[in-house]
């Protein structure tokens, strides 16, 4: 990375499955992914608990003595649902609550494989990148072609002028977790001209009008 200017990365927000998946290759990934965040002193925040590839990476980074901060909505705690957060933990209302609270505290975010729950938080970081109401990076960790079908997708939707080539670039694929660190470091955000307009400030009293061609 020499010649580019790094971005500064002190906490990264990693979504990912609450199951471990058929390949085993995704436990060894995620385990691999919070040894990287360890070495590369990044604290963690994700979704609580201990199951599947939420608790590998968790483990993985307490074990190498950097911060982990699970963010769980209280219904989850009930019973022991998704057992024990590994570090500390902050429990919020609704799963909205729990995302934005995420993008507060998070200066990047990493999706390893998982279900609906997994690419509901990757594509609302996405989106309210899009709408400029943060310009973090977003990367997928795309082990054994886990993500080849989304990002197939996703190039398919420009193609088809819903996604812009500008909006395309807010996500960051990566094979490798050192990869995808380098390239989150590396990420420069290029906001909408439009979008980057909005007001989101909840006392902002006045409305900003967008061109209805705009591919949201």
């Amino acid at each position: 990375m020499k010649g580019v200017l790094v971005r500064k990365i002190k906490k990264i927000c990693v979504f990912c499955g609450a199951n471990s998946g058929k390949d085993v290759a995704f436990v060894n990934a995620a385990f691999h992914l919070g040894k990287v965040l360890g070495k590369r002193k990044i604290d963690l925040v994700y979704g609580g608990g201990k199951l599947g590839l939420m608790g590998c990476v968790s483990t993985a980074v307490a074990q190498h003595e950097r911060q982990v901060l699970g963010i769980i909505p209280s219904a989850f705690t009930i019973n022991n649902l998704v057992g024990e957060t590994c570090g500390k933990e902050i429990k919020v209302a609704t799963m909205q609550e729990r995302l934005v609270m995420m993008m507060e505290l998070s200066d990047a975010f990493i999706a390893l494989p998982g279900g609906f729950g997994t690419l509901e938080e990757l594509f609302q970081m996405i989106s309210w990148a899009q709408l400029s109401i943060h310009n973090k990076p977003i990367g997928v960790l795309n082990i054994n072609g886990f993500f080849n079908g989304l990002l197939s997708f996703v190039d398919h939707a420009v193609k088809q002028e819903f996604i812009t080539p500008r909006a395309r670039k807010i996500l960051i694929s990566a094979t490798t977790a050192d990869e995808l660190v380098d390239k989150l470091q590396a990420f420069r955000f290029e906001s909408d001209p439009t979008l980057s307009k909005l007001k989101w400030s909840p006392s902002s009293s006045q409305k900003e009008k967008l061109d209805l061609t705009l591919r949201l």
